[in-house]
Order: structure tokens, then C-alpha cells, then sequence
């Protein structure tokens, strides 16, 4: 080893993905431990970090080169010793230079304070924080303010984060790409509008509400009336998520809809208010569109916006048919509670998309307007490699049978399927047509005669969720 010039050994370690392989490696001799010491640019720590300020010094030291870092607690007990505090960040802020993506996950003795000390990172440019429950608006601002080349936040379940002046210094530094934000009670979908500016530069959105949160306050209409009409410059935006948000016509988010020029993916979750003019206007508009994720709402009789038609129909999904050619992956869904009679997608409006565009990927949800007479459809779906049906209880044996019948067809998902039973394989079986079948709660379907029906599979049985 002693021979082998130094690039060539250092192209072995790069190699070398596994931490727990790099690990023993570098324990085989000191040229090996001294050069994987200099290229190590990653490190995940958590409960085994005991006593944990001192042993992160430790790493730190031995791997100077540090550009990212990722501490998580999650499972922590107090047994386990003492998490990481204030003093571990200011570690981090002090020993590694280069730091410039930090994760914290479940780190409870993070304060404000640590976020002041990582504000002298000049090179962070990716922060992310799950379930930090001590630090406040305050904090985040002060990291902001320092750290200006930010372009990645991520805030989940950041409960104490209840204000929103970081969100208007952010807008005008015009450096943020990637934001993510969910279940931080206190930020609404009005704060986003402070923004600003930094909408141009934004590429990915994802914005969840509490469910809870939400549905304690959804009556109050003051919380609709205070939008304000606002031109938002998202051309830039690729990626779109929004959950449990109010969209209000013509106001916010509605807007959003329908300038994202270069949209490639939009997931919709329980959004109250989306109407068929928003998805025409985002189909019109997004034609580079790849990915549609719907999952609509089953209680439409909220008062908050009883004068507008809040119900989603085929308009929608032919829109999307119309100018969406592109379109890879559609996945629509209805809540629970959702009663057949009510669901707002035919069967034409979801064949429409199917016909015109190159759908590799579908994925049905409670979708009761879906029959044997789709599955026969899709015996037509050039494109289609994919197919998961949950809860598609008008689908049967005989639907199921022409499976063996699509073009080019490789994976099979089924779950919570009432309606199909051990005779809708018979198809399959020997065919090795498919390269992973997947069932999953479906209780008139046994392991046993799905055997032979795939390359692989995957069976699962809980009947649970019909109690």
C-alpha cells in the first residue's frame, strides 16, 4: 500500500461509499487513516455521541474537511447520555470551515443561541431542522443575517417559530432556491407573501399545514379576507407541495397556480378551495409538467367558501390532458369519508390523460369511478409501467385479468382491494409478465395464490382498517 501513489489511493477511498467500509478501512494502516481523514466531507451523528459536545470536537478535529453534517436524536432517551446543546453548534461553527449542509433532527436542547453561533458560517448555504422545538423566529433571523449564501430551509414541526421577519429578510436577499415548510403552527399561508423577490429565484416549494391546526380554525374567514392580491414572480418554480392549505380565489397560492412556467411536479393534499379554473390555468401555463399528485378533500361543505365550486371536475384533468404532454406520473386520491356518488373524477376524465399523454406511472386512491371498464382501457396505455389501486373497491377479478393484456406493464400494487379475490390472477400466474407484484391488506387475496404471478413478491396481510 506504502507504494501506490497517492492519487490512485485516494480514488480507492472515493470509492468507498459506506461509512461503516470507510471506517475499517482506515484502520488498516496510517497512510489510509491520515488520507481519510483529509477527503471525509460527510458526517451523521446522534445517540451514540456520548459525551456528546466532546466526542463532536473529536470528530471534528480528525476530519477538517467537513462540508456536511447531519445530528439526529430520534429514539433519544435520557439514558443515552445527554444530546448535543449550544456548545456542539459553536463546536461546529469553530472546527469546520467548509460547513456548508447541516441537518438537526430531534435535537430538544437546541437553542436560539446555537443558531447565533452558526450565523458566523459564511459558507452554509443548506439548514435543515425537524422537530427543534426550542428555537424560535428570533433565531432563524439571526441566521439569515449571517449566513447570506442560504439556499436551502427546511422547517418541520419548528412549533416556536412564530415569527416571520426572517421570511422578508430572506425575500430581499434573493438567494433562497429550495424552501420547505410543515406544521410550523404559526406560519400561514399569507406569511409566503413576504417572500418577495425571492419568489424569481425559488425552485421548490413545499408548504404543509397542521391538519389539526387547520381544521380548529378553518371557519374563520378573517383568515381568507386578509389575503391581498399579489404578483408573485414564480417562473423559476420546478416543484410544488402544498397540504392542508386554504387556496382563496384570485389571492396567494391561487396565484402561484398559475405562473409557474417551468412546473415540473405539483402535489395538491387536502387543499380547500381549489377550483377547475386553477388546475386549466396551471395545465395552460406549465407544460413541461411531469408529475400530478391530487388528493381532494371529502368534506365540501365547509362555509368558508360556500359561493365558489369547490369541487374538482373532468375540466380539470381534460386541461391537463390538453396541454400537459409530458405528463408522466398522475396519482389521484380521495380522502376517507369520501362516498362513492360524490366522487368528482369520471372515468372519461381520467382516461383522457391516460390517451394523451405519457403516463408511466398511476396511481388510484378511493377512486370509485375507476371499473373494469378502465382496466380494460389501460389494455391500450402505451406508456403505463406502473400501476398502485388502494381501496378501488369497483374494480373485480375479471379487471384484473386483463392486466396480463397491458403493453408494457411491470409493477402492480394493490391494497385494501375488496373486490378482487385469488381468481384474478390466474392470468398472471406463470406469465412472470410483471417484476414485482405488491398486495397489501386486500382480504379475500391468500400469499399463497399469488405465488408465480411475478418475478417478485411482496405480500402483506392486516385487516385492521376494516374494524
Amino acid at each position: 500500500m506504502d507504494e501506490l501513489p497517492e492519487n490512485l489511493v485516494w480514488e480507492i477511498l472515493g470509492r468507498i461509499r459506506k461509512t461503516g467500509d470507510r471506517n475499517s478501512v482506515s484502520l488498516a494502516c496510517k497512510r489510509l487513516y491520515e488520507l481519510d481523514n483529509e477527503q471525509r466531507i460527510s458526517l451523521r451523528v446522534g445517540c451514540g455521541l456520548d459525551p456528546a459536545n466532546e466526542a463532536l470536537a473529536s470528530l471534528c478535529n480528525r476530519f477538517p474537511n467537513l462540508t456536511r453534517v447531519e445530528v439526529t436524536y430520534s429514539g433519544w432517551m435520557s439514558k443515552l447520555g445527554k444530546q448535543m446543546d449550544d456548545q456542539g453548534l459553536s463546536i461546529l461553527s469553530g472546527y469546520c470551515p467548509l460547513l456548508s449542509d447541516l441537518t438537526l433532527s430531534y435535537c430538544t436542547f437546541i437553542t436560539d443561541m446555537g443558531l447565533r453561533y452558526l450565523s458566523s458560517c459564511s459558507k452554509l448555504s443548506a439548514l435543515k431542522l425537524n422537530f427543534t422545538p426550542r428555537i424560535t423566529g428570533c433565531g432563524i433571523l439571526s441566521l439569515v443575517v449571517g449566513c447570506r449564501s442560504l439556499t436551502i430551509l427546511h422547517l418541520i414541526r419548528c412549533l416556536n417559530v412564530n415569527s416571520v421577519e426572517w421570511l422578508e429578510y430572506l425575500g430581499k436577499l434573493e438567494t433562497l432556491e429550495d424552501l420547505s415548510i410543515k406544521n410550523c403552527r404559526a406560519i400561514g399561508e399569507g406569511d409566503l407573501i413576504k417572500l418577495g423577490l425571492s419568489w424569481r429565484k425559488l425552485k421548490r416549494l413545499q408548504f404543509e399545514v397542521d391538519a389539526n391546526y387547520r381544521y380548529m380554525k378553518v371557519y374563520d374567514r378573517l383568515a381568507v379576507d386578509r389575503w391581498q392580491r399579489q404578483w408573485i414572480p414564480c417562473e423559476n418554480m420546478q416543484e410544488l407541495s402544498l397540504v392542508n392549505c386554504i387556496i382563496s380565489p384570485g389571492r396567494g397560492l391561487a396565484c402561484v397556480l398559475g405562473k409557474c412556467r417551468n412546473l415540473e411536479k405539483i402535489h395538491l393534499d387536502m387543499c380547500v378551495g381549489v377550483r377547475d379554473s386553477d388546475i386549466v390555468s396551471l395545465a395552460q401555463k406549465s407544460s413541461n409538467l411531469r408529475s400530478i399528485s391530487l388528493r381532494v378533500p371529502s368534506d365540501f361543505s365547509l362555509p368558508l367558501l360556500m359561493n365558489n365550486p369547490l369541487r374538482l371536475t373532468d375540466e380539470s384533468l381534460k386541461a391537463i390532458a390538453q396541454n400537459c404532454l409530458m405528463l408522466e406520473t398522475l396519482r389521484i386520491s380521495f380522502s376517507d369519508g369520501e362516498f362513492p356518488s360524490f366522487s368528482s373524477f369520471t372515468l372519461n376524465g381520467i382516461l383522457s390523460v391516460i390517451q394523451n399523454c405519457p403516463v408511466r406511472e398511476l396511481a388510484l386512491d378511493h377512486v370509485y369511478s375507476f371499473t373494469d371498464v378502465g382496466m380494460e382501457a389501460l389494455c391500450m396505455a402505451q406508456h403505463l409501467e406502473t400501476l398502485e389501486l388502494m381501496r378501488c373497491q369497483e374494480i373485480s377479478d375479471e379487471g384484473l385479468q386483463l392486466v396480463s393484456q397491458f403493453p408494457r406493464l411491470h409493477v402492480l400494487r394493490l391494497s385494501k382491494c375488496l373486490g378482487i379475490t385469488n381468481g384474478g390472477f390466474r392470468t398472471l400466474i406463470g406469465s412472470y409478465k410483471l417484476d414485482l407484484l405488491a398486495v397489501e391488506d386486500c382480504p379475500q387475496i391468500s400469499e399463497r395464490a399469488i405465488f408465480g404471478a411475478a418475478r417478485s413478491i411482496s405480500f402483506r396481510q392486516d385487516l385492521s382498517w376494516m374494524n
